[in-house]
C-alpha cells in the first residue's frame, strides 16, 4: 500500500476520471479531483429543467446507458448494483429506418446487450466516486496550466485566475481538453499541457476523434403510446440518430414523459459550420430543437406537442447502443495501451477517446491510468 502522502491530481470528473480516482484512492494514494463545472458526470450529467408550470425535469441528455462487457468493469459494476447506483434498464430497444418507417426490434435479433443506469441518475456513479474517502474533489475549479517542475520532480497546477492549485507527483489528465490541440480553435486559449513536454504523446493528441452531437430534451403530459420501444437507433435519417425514454429508467419520476434525442454527427457539423464551436446562441438552439423534433414528427408515429423542448450541444458525445451508425465510427487513439502515458513525467491521459467512444470504454482508460501510476508510484 503507498501512503497517502502521494499526492496526484485527477482532471476532469467524467466517468474516466472518478474511476480513475476512486481506484487511486483505494491503493493509497491521495487524490485531488478538479472539475471546471459545477458537479460531476462529464457526458453521464443529468440536466435540470424547470416546464411552464414549475415542474422539475430531469434528464440523461449525454450517454443513455452502459454496457458491461470488459470484465474489470463487470466486477465494478456489481458492486455499485450493491450499492444502489447503478439498475439494469430491461426495456426493450429497437431500430427505426428512416426509409421503410418501419422498426426492427433489436432483441429478437440478438443484438443487444444488457444495459444499466445510473440511479436515480447517469451522473450517480461519478458523484459517488469523487465523495470516496482519499479523493478530494474540487469543483467549479478551472486548470489553465500544467506545469512540469524539472528541478523537483513533480506537477505544479496552476488555475485558469492565476492561482496556484498545488503541487503533484502525479498528473491524470481525464478531460481531453486539457490536452487536445482543439482546444485552441474553441477557447483561443493554449490548451492547459503544454503538448511539447510530451512530444511522443502529442502526435496522438491531434487524432483525437470528435464527434459533435445535439441533444434535444423533450416532456410529454402523456405517454407516447405509437413508439413501440423504449430507446432505438435511426437509420438513414440525415437529422436523428437516436431516441430514448428517459423517464423509462429504474429510479425515475414518472409524472411525465421525457425523451432525448440525438442528432447525427453532420447535422451538427453543418450547424457549427453555419454558427462557429463558440457556445450556441439561444436562437441557434431553438432552430434546433425546432428541427430535430419536425424530423421525429415526420416518421409518421404520431407524436403529439411537447410541454417542454430544449437543445444542447455536445461538442463530442459517446454513445452506447448497438447500432451507433456512421455518426459515431469506433475510433480510438489508445486501443491496445487503453491509457496514455509517460512514465518519466507520470502523466496519464485517460478518456473514451483512448479505447472506444463508449461510457464502458472510458472507464477502461479510467482504470488502466490509475493501474499505471499506482505501480510507478509504489517504486518511489
Amino acid at each position: 500500500m503507498i501512503m497517502n502522502s502521494t499526492k496526484v491530481a485527477v482532471v476532469g470528473s467524467g466517468i474516466s476520471g472518478a474511476v480513475c480516482a476512486s481506484n487511486l484512492a483505494r491503493n493509497g494514494i491521495s487524490v485531488t479531483l478538479f472539475e471546471s463545472t459545477r458537479g460531476p458526470g462529464g457526458r453521464m450529467s443529468q440536466r435540470r429543467e424547470v416546464a411552464e408550470d414549475g415542474k422539475e425535469l430531469l434528464f440523461d441528455h449525454g450517454a443513455p446507458f452502459f454496457n458491461a462487457n470488459n470484465t474489470e468493469v463487470r466486477g465494478l459494476v456489481h458492486e455499485w448494483e450493491a450499492k444502489g447506483l447503478v439498475a439494469c434498464w430491461r426495456e426493450k430497444f429497437g431500430c427505426f429506418d428512416r426509409v421503410s418507417n418501419k422498426f426492427v426490434d433489436l432483441e429478437q435479433e440478438g443484438l443487444i446487450s444488457k444495459r444499466y443506469v445510473g440511479i436515480p441518475g447517469m451522473n450517480s456513479v461519478c458523484r459517488a466516486l469523487c465523495h470516496e474517502p482519499g479523493v478530494e474533489s474540487k469543483f467549479g475549479v478551472s486548470v489553465g496550466r500544467l506545469e512540469w517542475l524539472e528541478d523537483e520532480n513533480l506537477w505544479s497546477l496552476i488555475g485558469l485566475d492565476g492561482q496556484n492549485l498545488g503541487q503533484f507527483k502525479g498528473v491524470v489528465a481525464a478531460d481531453k481538453n486539457v490536452v487536445s490541440p482543439r482546444f485552441t480553435s474553441v477557447t483561443g486559449r493554449p490548451p492547459p499541457l503544454d503538448l511539447s513536454l510530451v512530444t511522443e504523446l502529442a502526435v496522438k493528441l491531434n487524432d483525437i476523434p470528435v464527434r459533435p452531437c445535439f441533444a434535444l430534451m423533450i416532456a410529454f403530459a402523456e405517454p407516447l403510446s405509437s413508439i413501440p420501444f423504449k430507446g432505438f437507433s435511426i437509420k438513414n435519417s440525415e437529422v436523428l440518430s437516436w431516441a430514448h425514454c428517459d423517464s423509462s429508467k429504474p429510479g425515475r419520476s414518472t409524472s411525465s414523459e421525457r425523451w432525448v434525442l440525438h442528432s447525427t454527427m453532420e447535422y451538427a457539423q453543418t450547424i457549427i459550420a453555419q454558427t462557429g464551436l463558440q457556445k450556441p446562441s439561444n436562437a441557434t438552439l431553438t432552430k434546433v430543437a425546432e428541427e430535430l423534433f419536425q424530423e421525429l414528427q415526420s416518421m409518421g408515429l404520431n407524436i403529439s406537442q411537447p410541454l417542454f423542448k430544449k437543445a444542447h450541444r455536445w461538442y463530442a458525445i459517446p454513445l452506447d447502443f448497438v447500432d451507433r451508425g456512421a455518426a459515431f465510427p469506433a475510433t480510438s487513439i489508445a486501443r491496445e495501451e487503453k491509457c496514455l502515458w509517460d512514465k518519466n513525467k507520470r502523466l496519464a491521459i485517460c478518456g473514451d477517446f483512448c479505447v472506444s467512444p463508449d461510457v464502458e470504454g472510458a472507464i477502461v482508460s479510467g482504470i488502466a491510468a490509475a493501474s499505471k501510476l499506482t505501480d510507478v508510484l509504489s517504486c518511489l
